[in-house]
């Protein structure tokens, strides 16, 4: 950490520290910092981010650098660079329902009053304030970046009124309606159904603009995470993905309705092969938007299909011409298979393994997100999830998404299960840059001590230490080795010697 930094970081206390630390990593710096704050309310009831945020604010001499400068005295929250501004705008969005407005508005006062503020922070701190109610005449967008908006929103919805969430742009939102967001409890499950919402229109229903939307879906399912959990989104008053079940066939267009009665007397029959005029009904799912989808999939019941039909049921989807968009195959992948690889007390049947495999192969994301990621947080996990999981690591998932299970495995509380998998993630060699190894490195120290009689969790930090020497540098080899001495296993000389090795 370099001098200024050490400077600014002068006067917090330790947990504050922490969060600090979090803020100032870069694009993830809001992701962490939620992470770390959540895990110091675990750890302490009486946690507040008052002191923080009050710290923030207190005046600090702004000549750091150059001490033959100008003599200045700003808030201290000024004198941090502006991506960690970002970063903290977005957390304290995110967390203010656990904040004072008291300890939010002097703190926005302090950034308003700064000259030479990026437009990124202006509009995150008019955020804040609308949701405090203390900013209501005025957008939150100039009136350039609203025409801008609206004719993006035209382009892509069609011509005509402009609905959907272009209509926010269009005059300010009440403070009552700003201040509808979930508690930080349940962000991960927002984050979840997040893409479920990114159609623009759930009225809309035509095909040439819903395949729009899947492209820009796709592209924006492909740039991961990171830019998501720096963006704060203000919630819209969204239906409900799936109608009542008495409602369902309701929710369907008449043609649609048509199609789902062919697919269920398909399900019903006792037909050993499907015909190419059975694997056509499908083409619907290309023309349904993601409420439509999940229609489909309960009404069709597909949880509960014989493990004989899958082959067939993915066989069509596979031929289906253009592919399935990211968030249509993740909900399929989630009914289809989920809650039979969850229960599963046995090796998998030829079937399923079939079914899991091929959708893995052509959508290795959408399985990443419906399938193992949920089975990893699943607190059954056994040795047939395990191995099924494996089959997949090594023979259908690329480096990339190996990586994406890998990162997956960090927000999960490990088992015996889940380090198998870990070891065999590792153990094929994707590539970890030294960003994600640090992630890594601090899981080992974080969830080791429960493991310290694990042989599975030993042999897992030796192929750690063997295959990615390279990657560790002095603050892991310091953190490694505490964690190392509380082994308990016949491998800890053996981890010793290769930590050791590596200079």
């Amino acid at each position: 950490m370099g001098r200024d930094a050490a400077i600014l970081l002068d006067g917090f206390d330790g947990q504050s520290k922490l969060l600090l630390r979090a803020l100032m990593s870069g694009t993830s710096g809001t992701r962490r910092a939620l992470t770390v704050f959540q895990r110091l309310r675990r750890a302490s009831s009486n946690f507040s981010l008052g002191s923080f945020v009050e710290t923030l604010c207190r005046d600090k001499i702004s000549c750091l650098e150059d001490e033959s400068g100008p003599l200045e005295i700003k808030p201290l929250v000024c004198l941090f660079p502006t991506s960690f501004k970002q970063n903290l705008l977005s957390f304290l969005y995110l967390v203010q329902p656990h904040l004072p407005e008291s300890a939010v508005l002097p703190l926005l006062k302090c950034l308003v009053h700064e000259t030479g503020t990026s437009p990124w922070v202006t509009a995150l701190v008019k955020q804040l304030e609308v949701r405090s109610g203390t900013h209501r005449e005025q957008p939150l967008c100039t009136n350039r970046c609203t025409q801008r908006l609206k004719e993006l929103s035209k382009r892509l919805v069609g011509t005509g009124e402009v609905r959907g969430w272009a209509t926010y742009f269009s005059s300010p939102r009440t403070s009552s309606e700003l201040k509808e967001v979930p508690d930080v409890s349940e962000l991960g499950t927002q984050r979840k159904r997040r893409g479920s919402f990114i159609h623009l229109d759930s009225d809309s229903e035509e095909t040439e603009q819903h395949s729009k939307r899947r492209k820009m879906e796709d592209e924006c399912a492909d740039k991961g995470e990171g830019v998501k959990a720096m963006m704060p989104v203000v919630p819209e008053s969204v239906p409900a993905v799936i109608p009542p079940p008495e409602k369902a066939c309701e929710a369907l267009p008449e043609d649609m309705k048509v199609s789902y009665l062919q697919i269920k007397e398909l399900l019903q029959s006792q037909a050993d092969v499907w015909d190419q005029n059975a694997t056509d009904l499908f083409k619907v799912l290309n023309n349904c938007d993601l409420r439509q989808v999940e229609v489909f999939c309960t009404r069709l019941k597909f949880p509960e299909l014989p493990e004989h039909i899958l082959p067939k049921l993915c066989g069509s989807l596979l031929s289906l011409s253009p592919d399935l968009s990211y968030s249509t195959a993740t909900s399929l992948i989630r009914h289809l298979l989920l809650e039979k690889v969850l229960a599963l007390s046995e090796p998998a049947s030829r079937c399923l393994v079939m079914a899991v495999a091929s959708l893995c192969d052509r959508y290795p994301r959408s399985t990443c997100h419906a399938l193992i990621g949920p089975v990893l947080d699943d607190k059954n996990i056994g040795s047939p999830q395990v191995e099924l999981l494996n089959r997949l690591i090594e023979g259908c998932l690329e480096s990339h998404y190996k990586l994406l299970v890998l990162q997956l495995t960090f927000k999960v509380e490990w088992s015996e299960a889940v380090l198998s998998i870990i070891h065999s993630l590792l153990d094929s060699e994707p590539f970890l840059n030294a960003e994600v190894f640090t992630q890594f490195t601090e899981q080992l120290v974080t969830q080791g001590p429960s493991f310290t009689k694990s042989v599975k969790f030993a042999k897992m930090m030796f192929t750690a230490l063997t295959k990615y020497g390279s990657l560790v540098n002095a603050a892991h080899k310091h953190s490694l080795s505490a964690c190392l001495m509380s082994n308990e296993t016949f491998l800890k000389k053996s981890l010793l010697s290769a930590l050791k090795r590596i200079t």
